[in-house]
């Protein structure tokens, strides 16, 4: 792993960001994706959302100055949660770890949440090597494998001072 940031989403990064939200194997590992991923016009209406939302916190993952992914949070049903793509080049050598550590220190708001597809094991373990613990389990729609699957709601807690 080499050097990882977070830096702001830029205009530049939308071409890397589509590609790799296209990648069959991050789509079936993610599950709860667009409904129909090669839709660029789809995701240029939810990216420009996204982006000009002041509930939205979109950072592009570098790594050595490269792109790697994206992180996010954001607030749904009052919940403020957080979510993270890492694109295929960058998985397994700790780059997600790193990147939603720096999303959480970034992140004022606890109790933060998480959600990851039950077969995720890569996502469920860089969840739980931050801190993140199982809270619920539901079952829903997953268009990226197009039949329902099993979620996991994560949540990190604040630590209780003096413990």
């Amino acid at each position: 792993m080499g050097h990882i940031e977070l830096r702001a989403v830029d205009e530049d990064d939308l071409d890397a960001i589509f590609e790799m939200m296209r990648d069959p194997d991050a789509i079936a590992q993610a599950a709860f994706t667009a409904e129909d991923p090669d839709d660029r016009g789809a995701f240029d209406a939810w990216i420009r959302r996204q982006l000009e939302s002041p509930g939205v916190q979109s950072w592009v993952v570098t790594e050595d100055g490269g792109f790697a992914g994206t992180a996010a949070a954001f607030t749904v049903d009052d919940d403020r949660e957080v979510s993270f793509w890492i694109a295929r080049h960058a998985r397994g050598r700790g780059v997600a770890t790193e990147a939603l550590r720096q999303l959480v220190a970034r992140e004022p708001i606890r109790p933060l949440f998480a959600r990851a597809a039950t077969h995720n094991a890569g996502s469920i373990a860089v969840l739980e090597r931050n801190g993140f613990t199982e809270v619920s389990r539901n079952v829903a729609f997953a268009p990226g494998v197009g039949r329902e699957v099993e979620e996991i709601v994560f949540t990190l807690v604040p630590a209780l001072d003096g413990v």
